[in-house]
């Protein structure tokens, strides 16, 4: 009786020991099945604000003067691109269009910043002074670019994924060439995308043409005072190419002009009638006639010079374009 109640003791004695082990391993698998979510969850809102902390910000500085027709075709395009603000600065007459009127939902969001300068004259390097210094130790990198001008980056889709390469790591200031478009023949406006509309490069812009002009995105954070041109940015920053190429400033202007991987589609024209507008907004002071003029020579330089154009031109800025008939004629002789 003695060895059979041992028997049955121990036979218990371990099915309860089975039983707590169980009860203990499924309490642990339920611990670790309820801690593993949150554990994950702390690990992501880590990463998040760690990556959030750490993310490259870039914003832009423009001014604009008659650019409602552009101006949320430009908004899309760098929002598409990552840009984290955009500051724009009113310089429209005081009676003229506002930008609020077709943009007032950006701004809304906090997206776009929007600044009176109102019938204020010789402002673009005001304007881009006082943005710089306003926001230099707030953003990482700050671009110039206008209304007409869209960035390209061959195979990036962000703006920050470009420049965060580290073959930018030594420069200071990126430039980038500007595409220019030609008119495509087009003597009136059309309600249809720029790139549509315009998608002939001047010749002089084409791979291996020359071109002249290149626009910069600015490296802040730095001890460098101000803006001190629209087209270099600083001149004594160390600039580089869209390829990572350091560089003189003087050589990047004619060093392996770039318009196949990364660079500036420059929507400088458009239609004759919408230059013609853009030509007649400088006014009419006398450095401003030479400055309209020059535009004129500048266009008829990158386009087809025909007769329809000239009279366009001449009704729609008032100046007097019998030199460009002149040479008209001469030609179909």
């Amino acid at each position: 009786m003695i060895k059979r109640k041992y028997k049955w003791s121990h036979k218990k004695i371990f099915k309860i020991k089975r039983l707590k082990r169980s009860t203990k391993f499924k309490m642990n698998f339920i611990k670790i099945k309820i801690t593993i979510p949150f554990l994950l969850l702390f690990i992501y809102l880590y990463i998040y604000r760690y990556t959030k902390l750490n993310e490259t910000k870039i914003c832009i500085c423009t001014m604009v003067k008659q650019e409602n027709l552009y101006i949320r075709e430009y908004l899309e395009h760098y929002k598409s691109y990552g840009i984290n603000k955009i500051f724009i600065y009113d310089n429209n007459d005081i009676d003229d269009e506002k930008p609020e009127d077709v943009i007032s939902d950006y701004i809304k969001s906090g997206y776009v910043e929007l600044f009176n300068w109102r019938g204020q004259l010789k402002v673009p390097f005001k304007i881009l002074n006082d943005c710089y210094k306003k926001h230099k130790n707030e953003y990482d990198w700050m671009m110039l670019a206008e209304i007409d001008e869209h960035i390209h980056l061959a195979n990036y889709t962000k703006v920050s994924t470009f420049l965060n390469e580290p073959k930018f790591n030594k420069c200071e200031v990126v430039h980038l060439n500007l595409a220019c478009h030609t008119d495509n023949e087009q003597l009136h406006y059309e309600n249809k995308p720029l790139k549509e509309r315009f998608p002939k490069l001047v010749p002089s812009s084409m791979p291996g043409g020359r071109i002249l002009e290149v626009k910069p995105i600015i490296r802040l954070h730095l001890n460098y005072s101000g803006v001190d041109s629209l087209h270099k940015g600083i001149k004594k920053a160390k600039a580089c190419n869209g390829f990572g190429q350091v560089s003189k400033l003087s050589e990047v202007f004619t060093l392996k002009p770039d318009v196949t991987y990364y660079y500036y589609d420059h929507y400088y024209g458009k239609s004759t009638e919408e230059f013609a507008k853009k030509v007649k907004r400088r006014g009419s002071f006398y450095i401003d006639l030479w400055f309209s003029y020059n535009r004129i020579k500048k266009y008829f330089g990158e386009n087809t010079l025909t007769m329809e154009k000239i009279l366009i031109l001449e009704n729609g800025t008032g100046l007097d374009l019998s030199s460009y008939k002149k040479k008209l004629n001469k030609k179909s002789y």
